[in-house]
């Protein structure tokens, strides 16, 4: 996988988030794919279960940015930015992804951060 591919990926992603198109969910994913929204979670696991949180999604409008930190072999990391038009809210993501042979990612993990809340214990009491 090269960055080009990653972006690719990532382009496909976004249309499909944005559509609520969990019908591509097959043509992004692969088959037994785990789908982590943190990566304290246990993971999504398998096309049905990740399908099933993409319904979730109630369409709101959002604008992303994205581009690749780091790929190597398989493996990327992509800086992701997202804002929400209502409710207004925006905040900042890692991605993980673990790409398949296919060029379907095979697992794809979440490290979102929140600007405004805390990022330490401390602040979090």
């Amino acid at each position: 996988m090269d960055r080009d591919g990653v972006m690719t990926w990532v382009d496909g992603y976004e249309q499909a988030w944005r559509a609520s198109d969990t019908g591509a969910v097959a043509r992004l994913f692969a088959p037994g794919a785990t789908y982590r929204r943190s990566p304290v979670e246990p993971p999504i696991t398998g096309l049905p279960a990740i399908e099933a949180i993409w319904a979730e999604d109630d369409g709101h409008a959002f604008e992303v940015s994205a581009q690749p930190v780091a790929v190597d072999g398989a493996v990327a990391v992509v800086r992701v930015q997202v804002r929400y038009a209502q409710p207004p809210q925006e905040y900042v993501d890692l991605w993980l992804l673990r790409f398949a042979d296919d060029g379907r990612v095979a697992e794809f993990e979440e490290w979102p951060y929140w600007p405004g809340r805390g990022y330490t214990a401390a602040q979090e009491r």
